[in-house]
């Protein structure tokens, strides 16, 4: 049940984040609010906070829009001092772009409340839907996230217990999901899906713990990374600490795994993700794809914001420079948060801009991570020339996009993905480049070789890459 709202935009689309804070100080929503702009390129359609009340009850404000839009210091300063909290930032893959979809999900059921923060797709949540309707749940959104926290919530009150409610909940998800629900009285528990397929991770200060789907959250908020939430691993936080912990008794699916594409694109740099700093995995692709494919050039530029770190692996193998090939207008955000392929094609224009005095009468390596429809690559060339470019190649650190995904990455119909219509080749003419080099499955396998965790990398293959490194080896 994916969103085919986007399905013409030029780049896969990132997940939602998610956090949750359980501390000894009463700034839980304030430290809350740090760590969503810190996750902000996760999600830009919505945002949302909730806090648990000393009354046993929960508070929440959520919205379309982006964190600083959603929350003024005046929204802020309304929510209540509160020990815990859980946030969300939203990039929709299903439902429509309307507050009720905005996360957190507050969910009431007969003896509490709680209110859930959800990254992934549940790809039985039409099953579930229907199955809670039968047992009288209304819904009023079209996420599958609500039907998540109505059976987290069903599944509570039918247990009589928050730990093994919310594990057999889970139980009967199929697809990816992390979870972090927060009960009315104050306690977090904290979910991800057997197969890792989104990161999860807990940081720790003295004051308590946090959990958030990437670590970049915890240098904002004044915590330290802690571990990896293990694939299939259910805590309970409370007070600031762990209190229980058990473990969702579905098996691990044969051929699924972490999404590389976390390495790739959609996290931040300075995120380190199940062993591996994503910066080092970015930058290993780049050696890589100067391994693979060298060429004859004067200098090596990254296409902003996530080629810049494979660039920067290509120069270094290389030897080759390393320039800066693009100013980027900071103010304009991803093209696909644009409704209309006009507005999409003039933020291209407009959030990069060709540095002239760089890359004139030189013979330019341009890296970037991907190439979905390969309209925007075609404009990134065409203005490299127009800069004076005198040859123009292009490596990207991801192979061929050829299936769409099941598990939340929203990638566009296979129909329109370009490696599935003409040759490597073809692609290279179509886009204007002097040269065109993907990096191969092996290369990113080495590139990626410090992550715990086996890979999914369905949307190159069809089936999954599998990769289970030691992070000391």
């Amino acid at each position: 049940m994916v969103n085919k709202n986007r399905n013409s935009v030029d780049k896969p689309r990132e997940e939602c984040a998610v956090f949750g804070i359980s501390v000894q100080s009463s700034e839980a929503a304030g430290i809350t609010y740090n760590a969503l702009l810190a996750m902000q390129h996760r999600g830009q359609e919505g945002s949302g906070i909730a806090v648990a009340t000393d009354n046993n009850t929960i508070l929440y404000h959520k919205n379309t829009g982006l964190v600083s839009e959603v929350f003024t210091g005046k929204v802020l300063d309304r929510l209540p001092k509160s020990h815990t909290a859980v946030g969300h930032n939203r990039y929709s893959t299903t439902g429509s772009d309307t507050c009720q979809n905005v996360q957190p999900f507050i969910t009431e059921y007969l003896t509490g409340r709680i209110a859930t923060a959800h990254n992934g797709n549940v790809t039985n949540a039409v099953e579930l839907r229907e199955e809670l309707r039968k047992l009288g749940v209304h819904f009023e959104a079209t996420s599958d996230s609500e039907v998540v926290s109505s059976l987290i919530a069903y599944y509570i009150m039918k247990t009589g217990n928050l730990l093994i409610g919310v594990r057999e909940a889970a139980g009967k998800l199929e697809g990816a999901f992390c979870l972090i629900v927060l009960s009315g009285d104050g306690k977090l528990v904290v979910v991800r899906d057997t197969d890792g397929f989104r990161p999860l991770c807990l940081g720790q200060n003295d004051s308590g713990l946090a959990v958030a789907s990437e670590s970049c959250a915890f240098e904002s908020c004044g915590f330290a990374p802690l571990r990896d939430v293990e694939p299939g691993e259910v805590l309970v936080i409370e007070d600031g600490k762990i209190t229980a912990s058990d473990t969702i008794n579905v098996k691990k699916t044969p051929g699924n795994g972490l999404c590389i594409f976390e390495y790739i694109y959609f996290a931040r740099p300075d995120s380190v993700i199940d062993g591996l700093p994503v910066y080092e995995a970015r930058f290993n692709m780049g050696r890589e794809l100067a391994r693979e494919y060298p060429v004859d050039a004067d200098i090596v530029c990254g296409v902003p914001d996530s080629g810049l770190e494979a660039a920067e692996g290509y120069a270094a193998e290389s030897g080759i420079p390393l320039v800066t090939g693009f100013v980027k207008n900071r103010y304009i955000g991803r093209s696909f948060i644009y409704p209309t392929q006009a507005q999409r094609e003039s933020a291209v224009r407009l959030k990069l801009n060709p540095l002239s005095s760089n890359v004139a009468g030189k013979r330019v390596m341009l890296v970037d991570d991907s190439i979905v429809r390969g309209t925007t690559s075609e404009k990134i060339v065409k203005a490299m020339r127009h800069a004076g470019a005198a040859e123009v190649h292009m490596r990207i650190s991801a192979p061929p996009f050829r299936f769409t995904c099941h598990y939340g990455t929203d990638i566009d119909g296979e129909e329109n993905l370009i490696a599935n219509q003409i040759s490597l080749d073809e692609i290279c003419e179509k886009i204007g480049a002097d040269s065109l080099g993907y990096i191969s499955i092996e290369g990113l396998e080495k590139a990626c070789q410090k992550c715990r965790r086996e890979f999914c990398t369905k949307c190159f293959t069809g089936d999954t890459l599998k990769i289970r490194k030691d992070a000391l080896e």
